[in-house]
């Protein structure tokens, strides 16, 4: 409840109608504590009626929890003759006004200290604040599904490398580390009974998730160009035909080596 006996200093009157012309909520308050002057721009912002703080203390504003942290910004200031925090202004509905609280400690002409305050409404910056961490939170989530998604790109992607394999007298190593997670290289080993075997090595243009797609394509129509026992210069020609043909993008390039060996390790 307001003390109406805690009059406005005459020397602060005099001042009034600069402080009211501020758009920051002011707010002076004695060596009690007590409010003696507040701007319109501060009664706006709590949604009081003018006034109605007058002569009131933090216990008749605050909340008792909030009173300790009150309390040691009010003894920094005192010590340090200003301070400056970030808190809350009460409403009168309940509600909370996030605010900077910028405190100086000022002596009026009657040789007695007074706290001259500065009342910053903050809440567009919060919700500023909110609207951002929301929306990181969405990117992170989206970016988590997409090194997942790419995580898998990559697992599928490492079963176009050959396996290491001994036909009869032959024996192939194969290696394969992409540039990035994913790439567009792949290569097959396919050994053709007991007659011959093939390799085929291919290197699409490009890195990423595109390029694995193509690679892919490309790898699904070679083993079925394979498995018709195809002769390497007639699968080359397939293969370009097919891409040619089924994927025509511009600047879209690749290349592709194909070999033939014989169970006497000659190429056939």
């Amino acid at each position: 409840m307001p003390n109406t006996s805690t009059e406005t200093p005459d020397w602060l009157r005099e001042m009034e109608t600069i402080l009211e012309e501020l758009n920051e909520g002011v707010v002076v308050v004695d060596d009690q504590l007590r409010v003696i002057f507040a701007n319109e721009a501060l009664t706006r912002m709590g949604h009081f009626e003018r006034g109605e703080i007058q002569g009131c203390t933090p216990d008749a504003i605050f909340p008792s929890e909030d009173l300790p942290n009150i309390k040691r910004q009010h003894e920094s200031g005192q010590r340090y003759g200003r301070h400056r925090s970030e808190f809350y202004l009460p409403r009168k509905d309940g509600g909370k006004i996030p605010a900077i609280f910028s405190g100086r400690v000022i002596q009026g002409p009657d040789k007695q200290d007074y706290v001259l305050l500065i009342v910053t409404d903050i809440s567009a910056q919060k919700r500023i604040e909110e609207q951002l961490r929301e929306s990181n939170s969405l990117l992170q989530k989206r970016q988590d599904e997409m090194d997942a998604e790419l995580a898998l790109a990559a697992h599928v992607q490492q079963s176009l490398a050959p396996h290491s394999l001994i036909w009869k007298n032959l024996a192939v190593e194969a290696y394969y580390n992409p540039a990035r997670t994913i790439g567009g290289d792949f290569g097959v080993v396919f050994p053709q009974g007991d007659d011959s075997l093939s390799i085929v090595l291919s290197d699409v243009s490009g890195h990423g998730v595109g390029s694995a797609l193509m690679a892919n394509r490309i790898y699904s129509e070679t083993l079925h160009a394979l498995g018709r026992k195809t002769d390497p210069g007639v699968l080359l020609r397939e293969i370009h035909h097919f891409v040619h043909t089924r994927i025509p993008i511009d600047g879209f390039f690749f290349t592709m080596t194909a070999a033939r060996f014989t169970d006497d390790g000659r190429r056939a």
